[in-house]
């Protein structure tokens, strides 16, 4: 078996083990760790939770997303309930600060924009959203804000993955420049470098992460 065919047994095993996605109408192909994903689901959640799914595969260097989000009806929502909607869930978002982020609805795509003070917060809206009837898409438009202080941000990401078993700290490097984040290096998985990037952006300071990060 080749190492294309056996990726893609391996992702598709992913797949059907995980709960979360339930749709028997997803393809899987693999040539060289590139895995794309097509066909269709009911929920853009099931969209996301297929795409993690497969990043958590040994092996996966990239993923091709190609899979569309077909609402059936009684899942579908008008442009205005899922506005509303999504207004009132922010809200009740302890992670979401009040009046920070604003809310675009057309034809069941999300758009989102404002500003945060961390990167936490720019994952818990979108988070938020993506379990909501009749979303087709989130795409996420909020910014954070610069810190004041970024003298020390590739310093204090350098101590995060040091304290961390995932990473050789000889094989995973960061530089920064003002505020944007430069990560380079390779590690074992697509998760690790999911980890690394998790890791550069609880930096205090850090407003955009330039992530090159190879998978061997």
């Amino acid at each position: 078996m080749s190492s294309d065919t056996s990726l893609q047994h391996r992702v598709t095993a992913e797949l059907i083990w995980d709960p979360a996605v339930t749709s028997s109408e997803i393809g899987v192909t693999a040539k060289d760790g590139i895995v794309s994903l097509s066909g269709q689901v009911e929920t853009y959640d099931e969209k996301m939770a297929a795409e993690a799914a497969a990043r958590r595969v040994y092996g996966v260097k990239a993923i091709v997303m190609e899979i569309e989000v077909d609402v059936p009806l009684s899942f579908k929502r008008s442009d205005v309930d899922i506005a509303t909607t999504a207004v009132a869930r922010l809200a009740w978002n302890v992670a979401v600060p009040p009046d920070c982020v604003s809310v675009k609805v057309s034809k069941g795509v999300i758009t989102m924009t404002g500003e945060v003070d961390h990167h936490f917060q720019f994952e818990a809206a979108e988070r938020e959203l993506r379990h909501l009837c009749g979303v087709v898409a989130v795409n996420n438009l909020i910014t954070v804000r610069p810190q004041v202080d970024v003298a020390a941000v590739s310093d204090r990401i350098s101590e995060a993955l040091d304290r961390s078993w995932l990473f050789d700290p000889k094989t995973v490097t960061v530089t920064a420049d003002g505020g944007t984040v430069y990560l380079g290096g390779t590690v074992r998985s697509m998760q690790e470098r999911r980890d690394a990037l998790g890791a550069a952006w609880a930096s205090p300071g850090t407003t955009a992460v330039v992530n090159s990060i190879g998978v061997v």
